[in-house]
C-alpha cells in the first residue's frame, strides 16, 4: 500500500486487491459507520465522524448487485483481467500482456536519443536534427514494439494500460496500426523511469490497485 498528497486536499492511497477488504473495514472501525453511494466510476464512503473515502473503480464500470456496493468492489477488483501494457519514454519502451499479475508475453527496447546541446550557431541546427530524427526512430521503434506484441492479442484483452511519459505515449496515436491498442486505453496512467523488464514486471501492483482518495474531517 502506499500513499501520496492529493491535490486539492486529502492524500491518495493505492489498495492491492487482496487488501481492499481489510483496508474497508478498517475504515469503518476507525471512522465510524459509512454510508457507500456509487458516483460514475467512484465509490463514495461517507463516515459519521466526517471522514471520505473515494473509491476509484479500477477497471470500470462497476456492476454491483443490489445495494451491496463494498462487497461488489471486492470482487470487481480481484477480478484477473487480460491486460496489456505500453510503457514509452524517449529513447525506451516496453510492451507487455498480463494475466492477472504474470506477465506471459513482452518486449523491451531502447534508441539512443541525445540530450538537448547548449551550443549555438550552426552546430546547433544540426545537432537538433540529429536529435529529432533520432527521437523519430525511438518512436518508430516504441510502435513496431507495439504492433509486435500488442496488437496480435487485442482481441482478447479488457484493456491497456498506457504509461511512461504522456508526450512520447501520445507521438504513437496517429499509427493506424495500433489503433486498436488505443481503443481499450484506461486509466491511471503509469508514470514510471526508463522502462525496463523490472519496471515492466511490476505494474500489475499499480494497475490492479484501487486509488483511494482520503479526506479528513476539518479540525
Amino acid at each position: 500500500m502506499t500513499s501520496r498528497p492529493a491535490a486539492g486536499g486529502g492524500r491518495w492511497v493505492s489498495v492491492g486487491p487482496d487488501r481492499i477488504e481489510g483496508w474497508l473495514r478498517r475504515f469503518a472501525e476507525r471512522h465510524g459507520s459509512v454510508e457507500a453511494v456509487l458516483e460514475e466510476d467512484v465509490v463514495r464512503l461517507s463516515a459519521e465522524d466526517g471522514s471520505v473515502a473515494e473509491c476509484h473503480v479500477p477497471f470500470p464500470p462497476l456492476a454491483p448487485a443490489g445495494d451491496d456496493l463494498l462487497p461488489a468492489l471486492v470482487r470487481h477488483s480481484k477480478v484477473e483481467r487480460r491486460v496489456g501494457v505500453l510503457l514509452v519514454r524517449l529513447g525506451g519502451h516496453a510492451a507487455g500482456v498480463f494475466e492477472g499479475e504474470r506477465l506471459v508475453v513482452s518486449k523491451v527496447g531502447s534508441r539512443l536519443v541525445h540530450g538537448r546541446s547548449a551550443a549555438g550557431g550552426w552546430s546547433q541546427h544540426r545537432f537538433a536534427r540529429r536529435r529529432e530524427k533520432q527521437a523519430s526512430e525511438a518512436s518508430q521503434a516504441a510502435a513496431d514494439v507495439a504492433v509486435r506484441v500488442l496488437v496480435p492479442h487485442a482481441g482478447t484483452l479488457d484493456a491497456v494500460v498506457l504509461g511512461g511519459d504522456r508526450r512520447a505515449i501520445d507521438a504513437l496515436r496517429e499509427d493506424r496500426r495500433i489503433e486498436a491498442v488505443f481503443a481499450l486505453e484506461t486509466g491511471p496512467f503509469l508514470d514510471v523511469p526508463d522502462p525496463r523488464l523490472a519496471v515492466l514486471q511490476e505494474t500489475p501492483a499499480r494497475f490492479r490497485a484501487v486509488r483511494i482518495r482520503v479526506i479528513d474531517p476539518e479540525a
